[in-house]
C-alpha cells in the first residue's frame, strides 16, 4: 500500500495493484471564491497542486476508482468532474449517488456498509461534520475502510472526533488513520473538522496506529495550519506515529 497527498483531502493511493483518488479538488489557486461567512475573503484553493496539468492528467489516466466522503466542492470541485472520464467507477456514499448521476456519471457504487472490489474490502464509516445546526446543515459525510491482506487505512473524512469515529478505530482496528484536520470554522459555531485537540484525541485512543493530517492550509476557513499541529503533536509526545505531510509527500510506503 502506497498513500500520497496531492492537496487538502485529495489522495493517491494503490493498493492490491489498484490506484484510487479520494476526494479530488483539483483546481488550480484562487478558482473559487471565498466560503462565506468565514470572516474573510481569501479565494480558494490557496495553493496550488504539487503536480503539473500534464501530470495530473496522467495521473488520472492511471486512476482505477474514485473514492468520495460526500459532495463538498473541497471534495469533489467542478474542475474534477470536469476531468474525470464520465465511465470512472465512483464509489460514494447512497446519499449522494443521484447528485453524481446527475453531473453525468454512469459508473457509481454506492457503498451501504461493506464493498468487496478487486480483493479490497471498503467499509463504510460514520461521522460528524461539526455540531448543533451548523453540523446539520453540512449534511452526511462517510469515511472509509479500507483493507487487503494485511493493510488497513482509515480515511475519517470531514468528521470531529464523535463516536464514529471511536467505533470505526474499535471495530476495525486500523493500522494507519487519516484525519482531515484544520479546525475549519465559520464565524459562529464551532469547528467542522478536527482541530488539534480532536487529532490528539484520535492518536491517544489508537495507540497502535499511525495517524496522518491532512485537509490543511487549502480553504480559507481552515483555522490552523500545519505548524501549528506540528507544535501540538510534539508537545503530546506523539511525533513518532502522528504526521504532517505536505503537499506532494508519498507518506504511506
Amino acid at each position: 500500500m502506497t498513500v500520497q497527498l496531492l492537496r487538502h483531502a485529495t489522495l493517491w493511493l494503490t493498493l492490491n495493484n489498484k490506484r484510487i483518488l479520494v476526494d479530488p479538488m483539483l483546481a488550480p489557486k484562487d478558482t473559487y471564491s471565498a466560503i462565506q461567512g468565514t470572516g474573510n475573503e481569501i479565494r480558494n484553493p490557496k495553493v496550488e497542486l504539487p503536480v503539473d496539468t500534464a501530470e495530473l492528467e496522467k495521473l488520472i489516466a492511471q486512476t482505477d476508482a474514485v473514492l468520495l466522503t460526500h459532495l463538498h466542492n473541497d471534495h469533489w470541485d467542478t474542475v474534477a468532474q470536469n476531468m474525470i472520464p464520465r465511465d470512472m467507477q465512483i464509489f460514494c456514499q447512497p446519499v449522494d449517488t443521484d447528485a453524481i448521476q446527475q453531473a453525468g456519471f454512469s459508473n457509481i457504487v454506492a457503498i451501504e456498509d461493506r464493498l468487496e472490489w478487486e480483493g479490497i474490502t471498503i467499509h463504510r464509516t460514520g461521522g460528524q461534520h461539526g455540531t448543533g445546526e451548523i453540523g446539520k446543515l453540512m449534511g452526511i459525510v462517510s469515511g472509509y475502510v479500507l483493507a487487503h491482506e494485511g493493510h488497513s487505512l482509515y480515511i475519517a473524512g470531514d468528521t470531529i472526533w464523535c463516536n464514529d469515529v471511536k467505533q470505526a478505530i474499535d471495530r476495525y482496528q486500523p493500522k494507519h488513520i487519516v484525519v482531515n484536520g484544520g479546525a475549519a470554522r465559520f464565524e459562529t459555531g464551532d469547528a467542522i473538522v478536527m482541530d488539534v485537540n480532536d487529532i490528539v484525541t484520535t492518536a491517544r485512543y489508537a495507540p497502535d496506529a499511525n495517524v496522518y493530517v491532512v485537509h490543511l492550509e487549502t480553504v480559507n476557513h481552515s483555522a490552523e495550519n500545519r505548524e501549528y499541529n506540528r507544535s501540538a503533536i510534539l508537545a503530546a509526545g506523539l511525533e513518532g506515529r502522528c504526521f504532517v505531510p505536505v503537499d506532494g509527500e508519498v507518506f504511506i510506503r
